[in-house]
């Protein structure tokens, strides 16, 4: 293909400030190519050319290239400990006004499940969710509210009942969970992080990242949080090295920090 990855790279950072460099790349540099073939351009030059005066190719891409498979309560193991351990020592620890952050939250299902999870324990008017994506599609999408049965099949069934209605095959969330979460756009290797906060969620996300950005990111995890803070992260993910960032580790997918 015309031009080098490494040029391509550079031209879209310039062009989405996204530094593909952070991404693992044999992986993503096959997606991009698929990309690429599909829309029957030859050569990164003239894909990077197409890319900046096709509004509609453009977002294609950046929705194409941030990964997004999400669903509701997604390990429902986890949410259970959620439920029974964190979210009750979260409340006695800081009070009723948790400040919660939903990273990389795709098309909502992961803020929305965390409302819907704090319900149980919280009135909706005092919960609220910061919730942030690199893509600004996924966001639209989140804001929407609309998802198929197969996203929100591990919802306990309760709360299925109580916030969702059927819209033909799918099934929307109602106004008031949405009303509790605030989305944003935001990219994790490049913009300041929110800071003070009791409990950070990133799931299934860092799994794409270069090791070297995986680190980066929880350190500044680690410095977002409250002292007494808890990290959220996904089944396919570990943190190696938490010790060295000053975690402490309360189960396999809840990190602490520590109380000063």
């Amino acid at each position: 293909m015309a031009y080098d990855y490494e040029y391509f790279k550079k031209e879209i950072l310039a062009l989405t400030t996204i530094d593909l460099n952070s991404y693992k790349e044999k992986q993503m540099k096959r997606r991009i190519d698929t990309l690429i073939s599909k829309n029957k351009i030859v050569g990164y030059d003239k894909y990077v050319q197409a890319l900046k005066t096709d509004k509609k190719l453009f977002e294609e891409f950046v929705n194409y290239i941030t990964i997004n498979v999400s669903e509701f309560y997604r390990n429902p193991d986890q949410w259970k400990i959620l439920d029974q351990t964190v979210i009750p020592e979260l409340l006695n620890k800081f009070g009723k006004n948790l400040k919660i952050w939903s990273a990389a939250c795709s098309t909502g299902d992961e803020p929305y499940s965390l409302v819907m999870a704090l319900s149980r324990h919280l009135p909706l008017n005092q919960i609220k969710i910061y919730a942030t994506d690199l893509d600004k599609q996924v966001i639209a999408k989140a804001k929407v509210g609309l998802y198929s049965d197969k996203s929100i099949a591990a919802v306990p069934d309760d709360l299925k009942k109580k916030y969702f209605t059927q819209v033909g095959p799918s099934f929307k969330i109602s106004d008031e969970i949405k009303a509790r979460v605030e989305f944003k756009e935001h990219n994790l290797l490049k913009d300041t992080y929110p800071t003070d906060y009791h409990m950070i969620v990133c799931r299934n996300v860092l799994i794409y990242f270069t090791e070297e950005a995986k680190d980066e990111v929880f350190r500044k995890y680690f410095k977002s949080l409250a002292s007494g803070g808890i990290l959220f992260i996904g089944s396919t993910e570990q943190i190696m090295n938490y010790r060295e960032i000053g975690f402490d580790r309360k189960s396999s997918f809840f990190y602490v920090k520590p109380t000063a």
